[in-house]
């Protein structure tokens, strides 16, 4: 699949799955962790509409640097755009996923977006809300594997050596953001920004 796209540029559609991963991701890892901030429904969904898939699409091309560089260190050769559409192609079933928790979200309602502690949510809701936990995570795998089939495909390597590169990129990434975020908190020690409105 991934040699087939090798040859097109980067387009909408790359552009589009990214931004539907960052969104379903977004939403995914908010509704998990209880938002301290205690938004309202709709306003999680628009922050992850407008947040996540612009950060999807950064982060897109984040990885892309670091897979391209890290599978030229493997002995890979691959061209940037290959990279991008292995990682928006490979990612469709986490931008799936958004579909499921528009579904979920139409079944049970709020519930589906803000997070609420455990006695609020009668049984037939949590079930739902941990299905699609279950779901997301079975996604996410699915994703993993086919993201390390198209880099093993476009890089020229073995499965195993596109599992290490892919496995060394989440492992940078954590660690840049691990060490961003120590750098904001020295920046800013009181979480605000100088200059923000409060």
């Amino acid at each position: 699949m991934f040699r087939e796209l090798a040859a097109r540029p980067i387009g909408a559609t790359d552009y589009l799955l990214a931004a539907a991963q960052g969104v379903a991701t977004s939403i995914i890892v908010g509704r998990t962790q209880l938002s301290p901030l205690g938004g309202t429904a709709g306003e999680i969904i628009a922050n992850s509409f407008i947040f996540g898939s612009l950060g999807g699409v950064v982060s897109m091309y984040l990885f892309a640097a670091i897979y391209g560089r890290l599978g030229a260190r493997a002995g890979g050769k691959s061209a940037r755009n290959q990279v991008i559409h292995v990682l928006a192609y490979g990612g469709i079933p986490v931008a799936a996923s958004l579909l499921l928790w528009i579904f979920t979200a139409l079944l049970v309602g709020e519930a589906a977006v803000v997070a609420k502690p455990a006695v609020e949510i009668d049984g037939f809701v949590a079930f739902v809300l941990r299905a699609l936990l279950v779901a997301y995570r079975l996604l996410l795998f699915w994703s993993i594997v086919l993201q390390v089939m198209g880099f093993s495909e476009i890089l020229g390597l073995a499965t195993r050596k596109a599992f290490a590169v892919w496995v060394l990129g989440q492992l940078l990434w954590l660690l840049a953001v691990f060490f961003l975020s120590i750098l904001i908190t020295i920046l800013f020690p009181g979480g605000t920004v100088p200059g923000a409105p409060h």
